[in-house]
C-alpha cells in the first residue's frame, strides 16, 4: 500500500513538473552553463517539496480561500516572464547569448541567479495550484502513512527530475558551442516566455 501510495505521487509530480514551463526553460539555460547548477537545483527542489508538504498537510485550502493572493501572483509574474522574454529577445537579435559572453555574466553575480530563480518559483501561481491544490487534494485518497508515502513520492519526482534536468543539460553542451545555437535558444525562451506572460496576465489560469 505504502509503495503504491509512493509511486503514485510520483507519478502524479512528475506529470505537473516535467511539463515545459518557464523555470524548466531557467534551469535549462543555466544547466548548459554549468554554473550554479547545484544552486539552482537545490533551490527548485526543496522549493517543490516544501510546496508539496504544505498542499498535504492541507494548507493547500488557503490558496483557494483567497483568490486575491493568486490574482497577484498572476500579474507579477506576468511582468516578471515578460522582462525576462525581454532580455531573452535582445540576447537572440544581439547574439550576446553565446556560452562565452553567458558565462561571464553567470559568473558576475550568483545573487542575481538566485533571486531569478526565486522569482520563477514563487511568482507563478501554477506552482501553488499544482503542488498546494491539486497535489494536496490528490494526497486526501490515502490516509495516515500512506498520505505521507504520497508527499514522498512526489517529493522525489522534483529532486529527480531538477538534477536531471540541471546536470543533464551538459549533454548538449557540444551542440551549444556554436553562438547560433544559443540565439536559437534564446529565441525560443524568448516566445515562450512572452505568450506565457500574455496568457497569464489576459488569460484565465
Amino acid at each position: 500500500m505504502l509503495i503504491t501510495a509512493m509511486l503514485s505521487g510520483f507519478t502524479a509530480g512528475a506529470g505537473l513538473i516535467i511539463a515545459i514551463g518557464s523555470q524548466n526553460a531557467f534551469v535549462l539555460r543555466q544547466g548548459l552553463l554549468r554554473h550554479h547548477v547545484g544552486v539552482i537545483v537545490a533551490m527548485t527542489s526543496l522549493s517543490d517539496m516544501l510546496l508539496i508538504t504544505l498542499g498535504v498537510a492541507g494548507i493547500g485550502f488557503l490558496i483557494t480561500e483567497w483568490p486575491q493572493l493568486i490574482i497577484a501572483l498572476q500579474y507579477g509574474g506576468a511582468a516578471f516572464l515578460a522582462w525576462y522574454g525581454l532580455l531573452a529577445a535582445k540576447r537572440a537579435i544581439t547574439g550576446s547569448g553565446a556560452l562565452e559572453a553567458s558565462q561571464s555574466e553567470a559568473q558576475a553575480s550568483l545573487s542575481k541567479v538566485v533571486l531569478t530563480c526565486l522569482a520563477f518559483t514563487f511568482l507563478n501561481p501554477h506552482v501553488y495550484l499544482d503542488t498546494m491544490v491539486l497535489l494536496g487534494s490528490l494526497s486526501t485518497h490515502y490516509i495516515g502513512l500512506g498520505q505521507i508515502a504520497f508527499a514522498v513520492g512526489a517529493c522525489l519526482a522534483s529532486l529527480v527530475w531538477f538534477v536531471a534536468l540541471g546536470y543533464g543539460a551538459r549533454l548538449l553542451r557540444p551542440l551549444f558551442g556554436n553562438p547560433n545555437a544559443w540565439r536559437v535558444l534564446d529565441g525560443f525562451i524568448a516566445v515562450f516566455m512572452l505568450l506565457l506572460s500574455s496568457w497569464m496576465a489576459f488569460g484565465t489560469l
